[in-house]
């Protein structure tokens, strides 16, 4: 009795799928080519509006945000969620660019400009994380760090600059236009290098030794107008001053006899 009951039910499937198709008359072709997805994420509006911000904000003059992300609350998200993190924020910098070129058109005042700065302290956070991360994989694997070579190199002006390394299609002691230019024509050890940069130490002494006078006076000034000033704490805020020399001078003393 079963397997008849199951034949009678198999056969009404059948007859009820057969009379769909044929009252339907629709073709279904498979096509391995294109993929089938049964359900996906994505807007289902990606028009042009999306590098501006909902309408409800066009005329506000004050939009509640809230902060940047900070690193430790990066450090503990896997690459998946930094990585779909990242075009978030890549989508918001380019909407805020696109609003607050539509306001300076319109001249109109741009509201809280300062989240363009936290969307792009996010993303300065995000690199970091991403470059620890990178640099404690290669340490582990290899014992280095994986970043760019830095090398200390004195640039056409006589000054020290930091040089990272690329890769060139030609070695440096066949690349006869840098050798000539740089090395045998003396550019680096011709006169008006050397000139330029005894010149450029002047300057760099006669700005620091202003600015020590600057902070010296300052301090004369402190001590004149507050005797009882912490001296543990001038000395702390500037330690390039000799307290104890302007405490002697006339311009610390004022028209009191100083306690110290």
């Amino acid at each position: 009795m079963k397997m008849v009951g199951l034949t009678k039910m198999a056969n009404f499937v059948r007859n009820t799928t057969a009379i769909c198709l044929r009252a339907s008359k629709v073709t279904h072709v498979w096509n391995p080519a294109v993929p089938v997805r049964a359900i996906h994420t994505t807007k289902t509006q990606n028009d042009l509006m999306e590098f501006f911000d909902v309408k409800k904000n066009w005329n506000e003059s004050n939009i509640r945000v809230g902060r940047a992300w900070r690193l430790d609350e990066l450090r503990i998200k896997s690459n998946t969620d930094l990585h779909k993190l990242w075009y978030i924020l890549l989508k918001e910098r380019n909407m805020l660019y696109t609003m607050e070129h539509e306001c300076n058109q319109r001249v109109k005042v741009f509201p809280n400009p300062e989240r363009i700065d936290k969307v792009q302290e996010s993303m300065n956070n995000i690199e970091t994380v991403i470059r620890e991360r990178n640099v404690a994989y290669y340490k582990l694997e290899t014992g280095e760090t994986g970043e760019r070579p830095v090398e200390e190199v004195v640039n056409l002006f006589g000054l020290p600059e930091k040089l990272h390394k690329s890769e060139y299609y030609i070695p440096k002691f066949m690349n006869t236009k840098w050798v000539k230019s740089y090395l045998e024509h003396g550019f680096i050890n011709s006169l008006s290098v050397k000139k330029f940069y005894r010149l450029y130490k002047e300057k760099q002494y006669l700005d620091n030794k202003r600015s020590k006078t600057r902070d010296y006076n300052h301090v004369q000034q402190l001590l004149k107008r507050f005797p009882n000033l912490d001296m543990e704490a001038l000395k702390a805020q500037y330690p390039d001053v000799d307290i104890e020399k302007a405490k002697r001078t006339k311009k610390a003393r004022g028209h009191f006899d100083p306690k110290y």
